[in-house]
């Protein structure tokens, strides 16, 4: 990459123990990095064990942003990290650091190159009507009545992938709209894909194989 900083942005992802965190370190000691925590878990100050958050002395390092700053007691939305990170890369930016986004969150990931959509929240008596029809049923049974009623959506999804196929159905049941409706109206995005390098560790082949299909 050289030392002009070709990228806004780096972006890390993978697995628990890939080595997200050497890897980060080793290029934020290169380039003159920030390292901004990408991890729905690792935000949360009472799981820096379990959750395998850098270290005090790996901290020292390099600044390092949104890890171990909210009461687990709280609920950290996918919004609020969003617009959390975008102020960290800003400060990094104003500092003449290189962000590097570090985690195993893939939605993070997506609400930051992608924005988000303002898909209205799904009743509890639909998601659970729902969830109950389609408990012991095969997936492609619920690809078939996705297709049936929200044939855009299913045209972009596997057949094997039914959380995202209740996902779709539950909010076609809710609004009456298309979830690739909402998706086209995405906003909010702090970085595109042409500002980014993305680097994906996946010391499993199959993990890696199914990060590359999607």
């Amino acid at each position: 990459m050289g030392q002009s900083k070709p990228y806004r942005a780096l972006l890390i992802a993978g697995p628990t123990a890939s080595g997200k965190t050497a890897l980060a370190l080793t290029l934020a000691d290169r380039f003159g990095g920030a390292i901004i925590n990408t991890d729905s878990m690792q935000v949360y100050r009472d799981l820096s064990i379990i959750t395998a958050r850098p270290t005090a002395e790996e901290m020292a390092r390099a600044p390092h942003f949104l890890f171990g700053t909210v009461d687990a007691a709280l609920n950290y939305s996918v919004a609020r990290w969003l617009s959390d990170a975008t102020a960290a890369f800003a400060t990094a930016e104003a500092q003449g650091q290189l962000p590097i986004f570090v985690g195993g969150t893939g939605l993070y990931f997506r609400a930051l190159t992608e924005g988000l959509s303002d898909i209205p929240p799904v009743p509890d008596e639909i998601r659970a009507e729902l969830r109950s029809w389609a408990e012991g049923r095969d997936p492609a049974a619920l690809h078939e009545r996705l297709a049936q009623r929200d044939p855009e959506t299913a045209a972009h999804l596997r057949p094997t992938d039914p959380q995202r196929i209740l996902r779709a159905l539950e909010v076609f049941e809710a609004t009456g709209r298309s979830l690739r409706s909402f998706h086209a109206e995405r906003g909010g995005a702090a970085l595109n894909s042409g500002e980014v390098l993305s680097l994906f560790l996946a010391p499993d082949r199959d993990l890696l194989r199914e990060h590359l299909r999607r």
